[in-house]
C-alpha cells in the first residue's frame, strides 16, 4: 500500500488528496495542516474582513469531507524532510514516513524591512487568524496606514474603511497598480477610493513604524513626514515558504523548482501551489503563479502523478477576477508584467448597450456606474483583455484568448472602430455560439 504525505492543506494540498483518492482507493493519505482552522477559502478573507460574508462561508468543506476521502489530517507543522529516509519530522518530534510526498506549503506575506514591525497593531492578511486579529485591533482603533500596491493592499484599505477607520494609503509610485492597469484604470480606482474618504499618499514609502509602550502610534516616511495612526497594514508581496525544500537539498529559485510533472529534483517529492515555480510558455521561463485556481490545478495534477499517472501540467492563460474599489474586474492574458509582441495593438473603450445586453453571456452584476474594456490584439488573436465593471463579455473574451480563436475576420473593425469594439466582439461571439461547427472559427464572417 502506497503512503502519500501532503504538507499543506490549502487549495493545492486538498486538490492533490482528491486526485490521489480518485486513482488509488486503497492508498494511505496523510495531510499536515499547520493552521488550526483547516481548509478555507483564502480569496474570501477580504469579504470576511469587510463584513460581507460570515466566517462559516469561508469553509467549503468540513472535517467530514476529509473523512470521506479517508485522509488522516494532522494539525501540526513539518520541521524537516529527510529524503534519504523518505520521512518527515514534525514540530512535536514525531516522524511520518512516505513513498510519495507533496510540498504545498504556500507563501507568506513579505514584510517591509523597517523598524517597528514587532509593535502591536502591525498586521498582514495571510490567514483567517490574521483577519480575526485585524478585526480585533480595528474595533479599538481610529486611524490606519496601509502600505502596498496590489490587490491585497487594496483589500486591507477597503476592509479598514468598512470598519469605520480613517485610512491613509501609501503608494510608492504615482498611481495604483501601474504594472497591470493603464493610467485611466488606475485613476478610476483612485477616484472611487477618494470618494470613500481614503487619503492616497503618492510616491510615499514607509521608513519606520513609531511606537509607545509596545503599540503603534504612527509612521514615518522616507521623506521625513509623520502620520499618527494606531494600526499599520502591510501588503508588499509574498514569499514562498520553501525552507523545508532548501534544507532537504531540493533545487529552488524564488520557489521550489519543478518539471512538467510537478516533480522536484527528487523523483518522489512533488511541489504545487504558491510555493512552486512552474514553467510559463508565454515568457519561456519558470514563474510563481499565486492564484487560487492554478493552485488547485497544480495540486490535482501533482496528485495524479503521485499515484502513477504522467500528466503534464501546462500553465494556462492568466485569469483573475477581483474587485477593485467596488468594481468587479476581470484580467485575462498578457496585460502587464510580461513582454508582448511589438505588433500587438492595445484598444480601449467605455460603455455600450450592446456590450451589456449580449445574449448567451454570464453577467456577474447587473449595473455599474463605470464600465471599461481594454483588449490587446495580435496579428490574428486576442492576447489579453481587461473588463472593469460590467462583466457581460468576460465569458467570450476568456474563450477567445484561451482557445486562440482566429479574430482576423474582425481585426480591422477592432483596430479601426475603438468606440464600438464591444459590439463587434459581441456580434462575433454570437455567431460562434450559433455556429454548428464552432471549431471552424476562421470561416465565420462578420
Amino acid at each position: 500500500m502506497t503512503k502519500y504525505l501532503i504538507i499543506g492543506a490549502g487549495a493545492a494540498g486538498v486538490s492533490a488528496a482528491e486526485a490521489i483518492r480518485s486513482q488509488d482507493p486503497d492508498g494511505e493519505i496523510t495531510q499536515i495542516c499547520e493552521e488550526n482552522a483547516g481548509y478555507y477559502s483564502r480569496p474570501g478573507l477580504a469579504y470576511y474582513l469587510t463584513g460581507e460574508i460570515s466566517e462559516d462561508t469561508l469553509f467549503p468543506v468540513g472535517q467530514s469531507y476529509f473523512e470521506r476521502l479517508r485522509v488522516h489530517l494532522f494539525h501540526s507543522q513539518a520541521r524537516k524532510i529527510i529524503p534519504a529516509e523518505h520521512s518527515v519530522i514534525l514540530h512535536n518530534g514525531n516522524t511520518l514516513a512516505y513513498h510519495k510526498l507533496l510540498i504545498a506549503t504556500g507563501a507568506r506575506a513579505s514584510l517591509a524591512k523597517v523598524p517597528g514591525l514587532e509593535l502591536e497593531g502591525v498586521v498582514k492578511m495571510d490567514s483567517i487568524e490574521d483577519v480575526k486579529r485585524i478585526m480585533k485591533h480595528a474595533h479599538r482603533r481610529r486611524t490606519a496606514v496601509v502600505v502596498g500596491g496590489g490587490i491585497t493592499a487594496l483589500e486591507l484599505v477597503e476592509g479598514f474603511r468598512a470598519r469605520g477607520l480613517k485610512v491613509f494609503y501609501f503608494l510608492r509610485g504615482d498611481r495604483y497598480w501601474s504594472n497591470v492597469l493603464d493610467e485611466t484604470e488606475s485613476h478610476i480606482v483612485e477616484h472611487r477610493l477618494k470618494e470613500e474618504g481614503i487619503e492616497l499618499q503618492y510616491q510615499t514609502e514607509l521608513a519606520e513604524i513609531l511606537g509607545n509602550k509596545g503599540k503603534v502610534i504612527g509612521v514615518k516616511t522616507t521623506d521625513g513626514k509623520q502620520i499618527k495612526c494606531d494600526i499599520v497594514g502591510i501588503a508588499i508581496g509574498i514569499q514562498p515558504k520553501k525552507a523545508l525544500a532548501d534544507e532537504a537539498g531540493l533545487k529552488t529559485e524564488r520557489g521550489i523548482s519543478v518539471n512538467e510533472y510537478l516533480n522536484t529534483t527528487d523523483t518522489d517529492i512533488f511541489a504545487a501551489g504558491d510555493v512552486a515555480e512552474v514553467y510559463d510558455p508565454t515568457i519561456g521561463k519558470p514563474i510563481l503563479d499565486s492564484l487560487w485556481a492554478p493552485a488547485r490545478r497544480q495540486g490535482y495534477t501533482a496528485g495524479l502523478n503521485m499515484s502513477g499517472r504522467r500528466n503534464i501540467y501546462i500553465k494556462g492563460v492568466p485569469f483573475n477576477v477581483t474587485r477593485l474599489a467596488g468594481l468587479t474586474t476581470t484580467i485575462i492574458g498578457a496585460l502587464g508584467g510580461r513582454e508582448v509582441d511589438a505588433d500587438v495593438v492595445g484598444i480601449v473603450r467605455g460603455d455600450s448597450e450592446g456590450w451589456r445586453q449580449m445574449p448567451e453571456a454570464i453577467v456577474t452584476q447587473s449595473r455599474f456606474d463605470v464600465n471599461r474594456l481594454r483588449i490587446l490584439v495580435g496579428e490574428d488573436k486576442l492576447v489579453g483583455a481587461l473588463l472593469m465593471g460590467d462583466q457581460t463579455l468576460s465569458r467570450a473574451l476568456h474563450h477567445f484568448i484561451v482557445d486562440q480563436v482566429d479574430i482576423s475576420p474582425i481585426r480591422q473593425k477592432l483596430v479601426g472602430q475603438a468606440d464600438h469594439i464591444s459590439n463587434v466582439l459581441a456580434d462575433y461571439w454570437s455567431k460562434i455560439v450559433a455556429s454548428p461547427m464552432r471549431e471552424n472559427y476562421a470561416t465565420i464572417q462578420p
